[in-house]
């Protein structure tokens, strides 16, 4: 919207040119999330205070978060709503992969937005069953894939890219691409939402990588960088940096919020989406492993929940003092601090690594 206004007074003012950079515009999309998170954020948390709709709390989980019982969730809707307005505002309208990154982040919220409903307004404490919302997800995920692998005219846009080398790559074809991209887009989504138990433990990996995902949308979408740096060239994928950008300024002004001790969760509604934002600008721009590496919090969290699960159906015995991970430590004696900035100083190394592969190829 900003974008074609520029574009427009650019035929008089040449200065409106500068806005045709992605670079730019992805910076300003950050601050305009920012900003928007900032200034709509204390009404949400108000409006959500005053209809009552709290978090219920685990009371198998550690003691000090019983004291959390009725902090307003749901908060997530907070950043999609940042997001969407400000991909609107900078983003090039007509580039089909922000539309469908947008389509699935605001699908996948919907999802998890009908699930905290269930919980929080209607005291369902089952939510929406797990069938349906699996259902519904594989539903987006499948659509989503099939639009991408059609989009797609060059073979190296379906290409398994192995990072770290630069001439190992493995064709998918169509249905193998369809595969691999549902599995992402859904296994994401779900593994930010297992994550997000604490103050601030999933927004800020997701801030982190999310950034970090904008420089690879760049590259791949820079027919110059690309070449030079061994990637395939993936036209419009650049214009994903701007996305990116929204994403990472929604995350740190929910942050401000969400910060131990938080004012406000983010909820099904805000850890589904973004989860699956980022699992779709990983598989759009190739780096599916590189995805892998950096949301190795996330991986690991969503790995502790299944081995607990099969250890205890199989031999009744339990491997972590309780699943997800973070509840393991915390019962272990770390307090929520400790856990939290820990994970994210692991995240931190984790998405330095997958910059790595940027050049060590």
């Amino acid at each position: 919207m900003l974008l074609e206004l520029a574009q427009w007074l650019a035929k008089d003012i040449r200065a409106f040119n500068v806005f045709n950079y992605i670079t730019l515009r992805a910076v300003l999309a950050c601050l305009t999330a920012l900003v928007i998170s900032f200034l709509i954020g204390p009404a949400m948390i108000r409006r959500l205070t005053a209809y009552k709709i709290g978090q219920a709390v685990r009371d198998d989980g550690p003691q000090s978060h019983l004291a959390k019982a009725g902090t307003p969730t749901m908060g997530g809707a907070l950043m999609l709503a940042a997001i969407t307005i400000t991909v609107l505002l900078w983003a090039d309208l007509e580039n089909r992969l922000v539309w469908i990154v947008l389509w699935v982040t605001l699908a996948f919220g919907a999802i998890g937005w009908v699930d905290d409903y269930r919980k929080v307004v209607q005291r369902d404490p089952g939510g929406l069953p797990a069938k349906a919302k699996f259902f519904w997800q594989s539903v987006v995920g499948i659509a989503a894939a099939c639009y991408l692998a059609f989009y797609t005219n060059l073979p190296a846009q379906t290409a398994f890219i192995v990072p770290f080398f630069k001439q190992v790559a493995y064709p998918l074809g169509a249905l193998g691409f369809i595969v691999m991209t549902y599995f992402v887009i859904v296994g994401t989504s779900n593994a930010v939402n297992l994550t997000d138990g604490l103050d601030g433990l999933a927004i800020m990996p997701t801030v982190m990588i999310g950034a970090a995902l904008g420089v690879f949308a760049y590259v791949a979408g820079h027919a110059v960088f690309s070449k030079y740096l061994g990637f395939p060239f993936i036209p419009g994928a650049g214009e994903l940096a701007v996305f990116c950008g929204a994403i990472a300024g929604a995350g740190l002004a929910f942050l401000w919020f969400n910060a131990y001790p938080a004012e406000v969760f983010m909820g099904d509604v805000g850890a589904l989406a973004l989860g699956a934002a980022l699992g779709t600008i990983a598989v759009i721009v190739r780096q599916e492993i590189v995805l892998f590496i950096m949301g190795g919090v996330f991986v690991v969290e969503t790995l502790s929940v299944m081995l607990q699960v099969a250890s205890f159906k199989l031999t009744g015995k339990r491997i972590f003092r309780m699943a997800p991970l973070h509840h393991h430590y915390e019962l272990k004696g770390w307090n929520e601090n400790q856990v939290v900035v820990r994970f994210w100083i692991i995240t931190m190394m984790l998405v330095l690594v997958g910059l790595s592969t940027l050049k060590l190829r």
